[in-house]
């Protein structure tokens, strides 16, 4: 897998605040990888994000995405034909009174045909598992529904990447499961690059690579295993455990030996159930 996504010593400063909100971040993502994007408010995490699609261009250093300089004005749709966001208030990105006008918005601002309009829009919806939808209001549908009705409009054109900011922020419990369950079957059938930025610990297990920012810096570079291996850093960060690695890290220290590595909810009870049994 190639770099998709390249920070080249990327500062950035907000034109109101002269703190910078990145500071000299290298990093390169890999095409058709996951990765998970953790720190606390103020870290810079939501800053990063917006500079995948030029929302927000350097102060200092360069971002290069499938090989687009971001602060390359004339290429600007171009760029963002490869980069699909999703935000965290999908009330922000639905513009349509009906499901399907929805998802169609964005190829038809592309100009194409009706009939590849109306297959993007089909697949997209079926991807998302919001097919059966497509004719209702999304006014009517719950919180994990109209995320999902907004991912289905980034994806309906067609991008090399999506990439979330914090987009189960405002969800409950069943929608940010339905959510995450339609970014990792994305990632899955579609072989689509993904950053996902959140503050949910357990939202990041399933991802190849995790980051951790803490004042514009990144902080921490690995697999989720790796990071949530180092309980130390993570309290130095303002930063907890997942439930699942919380409650091995007891176990382990009231004298049961149980392997590491196991953060999903069945790996977790697999491991605890090997010792018991």
């Amino acid at each position: 897998m190639d770099g998709i996504i390249q920070f080249e010593k990327v500062h950035f400063k907000y034109p109101e605040d002269q703190r910078e909100s990145l500071r000299d971040v290298s990093l390169t993502i890999r095409e058709g990888s996951f990765t998970a994007v953790l720190g606390r408010n103020g870290s810079g995490k939501s800053t990063l994000a917006k500079h995948m699609n030029a929302i927000l261009l350097p102060t200092e250093g360069r971002v290069l995405v499938a090989g687009i300089d971001t602060a390359d004005a004339p290429r600007l749709l171009e760029l963002r034909r490869q980069v699909g966001m999703v935000f965290q208030n999908p009330d922000n990105q639905i513009v349509a009174n009906v499901v399907e006008d929805d998802v169609a918005f964005a190829p038809e601002n592309l100009g194409l045909p009706p009939e590849e309009i109306r297959r993007r829009v089909d697949a997209a919806l079926e991807q998302v598992g919001m097919l059966e939808y497509r004719l209702h209001a999304p006014h009517l549908l719950s919180g994990g529904q109209k995320q999902r009705v907004a991912i289905a409009g980034v994806i309906a054109m067609e991008p090399r990447i999506i990439v979330l900011d914090e987009p189960t922020a405002m969800l409950d419990p069943q929608g940010r499961r339905e959510v995450l369950s339609t970014v990792l079957r994305l990632r899955r059938e579609k072989g689509m690059t993904v950053v996902l930025v959140t503050h949910h610990m357990d939202e990041c297990i399933p991802a190849d690579r995790l980051l951790v920012l803490s004042e514009g810096r990144i902080a921490a570079d690995g697999t989720p295993e790796e990071i949530f291996s180092q309980d130390a850093l993570l309290r130095d960060l303002g930063l907890d455990l997942p439930e699942t690695a919380r409650l091995l890290r007891d176990l382990r220290q009231a004298g049961l030996e149980l392997p590491g590595g196991a953060l999903d909810l069945e790996g977790c009870a697999q491991a605890v159930a090997a010792v018991l049994n």
